[in-house]
């Protein structure tokens, strides 16, 4: 067993609820959830309700998030008559989210010109984030080298998306993409025993897809969870909505690939934390951190500076619970699961926000990004 000292994660991909659907999670969980995961930036997603899709929708926003406990950046969402009114209020986001397949919520485009009404408003420096499965991954990584936008591609979940953008990056096309937990640690065969809690979008893909996906990690950005949160009761219902929880996981899982060879440390960072910072132009405060050993028994406590950095145990197993998550339903579909990882301690901006269990931050040590707090 040993203590490492990484870079606070930066998840590019987290619906925190917030406004509208505070019945799946709160500002205080879903922020817990996420210093519990070692994760210090998350990007939320814009299908709230009422959606964010203009100026007076991200100032409003801007001000539901301002007591979060850890930072917070705001995507603007596409509609089909949007993209003026986007293109100005894009200072104040960390993004531009277009849904191109199908979504659970109102935000939907399956109109080319629609599209590349975006692609031309949206200003050049801010990534274009795309729900773009299959056929869609193609022409939006079309639309970006034709607009001369960076394209970014969502949760990347089958073995044909993965080696189309592996031309694309060998071709020099400005295309990232980001690949979600559970399609690198299930698939398809995992199913029948999760039910209704196996239940996501893009769905749980073939076991040739996850390994596809392990192949080209040279070639992934980022890791992002799709925290994606609902009451237990909705999915045991007629009609479960899809999402999973994934910020208290993410980091456990990851971990244990690194333990088992199948990815460095320094790597685990890059996908992390310092690509997806830099990707979506995030200053983290992490200059002086490293993924380095601390030794064992180390605590790292008031050792970090004033970077934001998260403290990891690696090596010894553990039994992911059913219970016991900061997330307001408090499950997981990973539970169950022998990781050999855990966050033992996360630092914002060098306070102590949570420790082996506990959160420990106030309301308010986050900041929302890009603009005025």
């Amino acid at each position: 067993m040993s203590l490492h000292r990484l870079p606070g994660l930066v998840d590019v991909h987290v619906h925190l609820r917030i406004p509208g659907g505070e019945h799946k999670e709160t500002l205080r969980s879903g922020t817990a959830a996420a210093l519990a995961g070692g994760v210090t930036t998350v990007l939320a997603m814009p299908n709230t309700n009422p959606p964010t899709t203009d100026g007076p929708r991200l100032a409003a926003a801007r001000a539901a998030h301002a007591d979060a406990l850890c930072d917070v950046g705001l995507f603007l969402g596409a509609t089909e008559d949007n993209a003026a009114a986007c293109a100005a209020a894009a200072p104040g986001a960390c993004g531009l989210k277009v849904y191109v397949n199908e979504t659970f919520g109102p935000l939907r485009i399956d109109d080319l010109g629609v599209l590349a009404t975006h692609f031309a408003a949206w200003p050049r420096g801010k990534p274009i984030v795309l729900h773009a499965e299959e056929m869609a991954a193609a022409a939006a990584i079309g639309l970006g080298a034709a607009h001369g936008q960076h394209v970014h591609i969502a949760h990347v979940s089958r073995k044909e998306e993965i080696e189309l953008i592996a031309r694309a990056k060998a071709a020099g096309m400005a295309v990232s993409c980001e690949v979600a937990p559970h399609h690198l640690f299930l698939d398809e065969r995992d199913l029948s025993r999760l039910g209704p809690w196996g239940l996501m979008r893009p769905p749980l893909a073939r076991p040739i897809d996850r390994e596809a996906l392990w192949a080209h990690l040279d070639i992934i950005d980022c890791i992002a969870t799709d925290h994606a949160p609902h009451a237990r009761a909705e999915k045991l219902s007629d009609k479960p909505p899809p999402g999973v929880p994934g910020l208290e996981a993410t980091l456990p899982l990851m971990l244990t690939a690194v333990a088992e060879g199948r990815l460095s440390l320094a790597r685990l960072v890059d996908l992390t934390s310092r690509t997806p910072a830099r990707l979506f132009g995030i200053d983290t405060g992490a200059g002086s951190t490293d993924a380095g050993n601390t030794g064992a028994g180390s605590t790292g406590a008031g050792s970090t500076g004033s970077e934001s950095a998260v403290e990891v145990e690696l090596g010894e197993a553990w039994t992911l619970p059913e219970h016991g998550w900061q997330t307001l339903h408090d499950w997981s579909p990973f539970a169950g699961m022998t990781v050999l990882g855990r966050v033992r301690r996360t630092f914002l901006r060098g306070k102590l926000v949570y420790e082996d269990g506990r959160v420990l931050a106030e309301a308010g040590d986050g900041r929302v990004l890009f603009g005025d707090r």
